[in-house]
């Protein structure tokens, strides 16, 4: 039976990605050794972070004020490094989810935090708006997409002081304009590779400001300074987001990504305002293109346990919401390909068709 994997993270990767990644695993270009035993700092491996910095920067059209760097750590260490960098006596925040929380929580150590908007009222439903960013604030942050609820910011915003976006989940799933942030960070494990690198966006002019002393590791200059390879950096996720973005390359690049995402949404967020016995649970002016979040109706809520596993049956993989929300979430990653939203629909279908009073 065919497995469609709609697991929101660590989540589906293209076929080729992971079949190249795999040999690599084998044998490096032919080298005869594994890209998992050569030295970071060999020219083999220093081709692959080479290729994959420039990938970067040419399919997101990034300004040559910025740099790309590979970490460890995951996007929750950036919740503490980005304050410890950049925060001297204030910071913005719009708080539209768990991650968004955690990263204010974390923010809060290091100097006063001001959030700007929050939709935690209506349980992270829908995006902030009317919101005002304080002229004196040292960044404003703000997380685009929210796996857990289902919203997504799909605008660069304009703002009176430097922007830092935690686009952990929907980095490469459209164009965005480089120009207005100051920061962009993620984990990979979404829609660029594995679990492991965390990758950041970064623009020269932000740093160096704060009064604090910096410990080595969690200075951004000291990473920059050494091309991401001060310490080992995590060799096999970086590799696999290189095959990642030659293939997002081959198909187009992210203008053709933003199309093909849209329309997979489109048909999903369709049949779930069709069918009798689902309703979704986002906002439609802040639904999200990632993850497609969706509960029974409630005159049906005591059937959710039995299309869970009905939907499993047909290879349905990771539809289970998480557990603050209930329900299900769809992740429509890049990878994600329209025929598994369509089999997705069938499901749906079919279990209408024995269900529905």
């Amino acid at each position: 039976m065919k497995k469609h994997n709609f697991s929101a993270g660590p989540s589906i990767l293209a076929k080729e990605v992971i079949e190249n990644t795999a040999k690599a695993v084998l044998d490096l270009n032919g080298i005869g050794l594994s890209v998992m035993e050569v030295s970071h700092r060999g020219k083999d491996f220093q081709a692959v972070m080479d290729e994959t910095v420039a990938l970067f920067k040419e399919l997101l059209n990034i300004p040559d004020n910025y740099h790309v760097l590979f970490l460890g750590g995951g996007a929750s260490m950036q919740f503490c490094m980005i304050p410890y960098n950049l925060l001297n006596k204030k910071a913005a925040y719009l708080e539209t989810g768990t991650w968004a929380k955690k990263a204010i929580k974390e923010a809060k150590g290091f100097g006063e935090v001001v959030v700007v908007g929050s939709s935690s009222d209506k349980n992270f439903s829908y995006i902030p708006k009317g919101f005002a960013i304080p002229e004196d604030a040292d960044y404003f942050h703000i997380t685009t997409n929210n796996t857990i609820f289902g919203t997504e910011i799909l605008e660069d915003y304009d703002s009176p002081v430097p922007v830092i976006a935690d686009m952990s989940s929907d980095i490469f799933s459209r164009p965005i304009d480089v120009s207005k942030y100051a920061m962009i960070y993620g984990g990979a494990q979404k829609n660029l590779g594995p679990a492991g690198a965390t990758f950041i966006i970064i623009r020269d002019d932000i740093l160096g400001k704060v009064d604090r002393y910096i410990p080595t590791m969690l200075k951004y200059e000291t990473h920059i300074e050494n091309g991401s390879m001060f310490n080992t950096p995590p060799c096999l996720p970086i590799y696999t987001c290189m095959e990642t973005l030659r293939w997002l390359k081959k198909l187009g690049g992210v203008e053709v990504m933003q199309k093909m995402n849209r329309e997979k949404a489109d048909l999903l967020y369709a049949e779930i305002e069709r069918n009798k016995l689902f309703m979704g649970t986002a906002a439609e002016d802040s639904r999200s293109i990632m993850n497609i979040c969706f509960v029974m109706q409630p005159e049906y809520q005591e059937l959710e346990k039995t299309f869970l596993e009905f939907a499993t049956g047909k290879g349905m993989v990771g539809l289970k919401g998480h557990r603050s929300v209930g329900g299900f979430r769809a992740s429509t990653y890049n990878a994600m390909p329209k025929e598994s939203v369509e089999a997705l629909i069938a499901v749906m279908k079919e279990f209408e068709t024995m269900h529905a009073k």
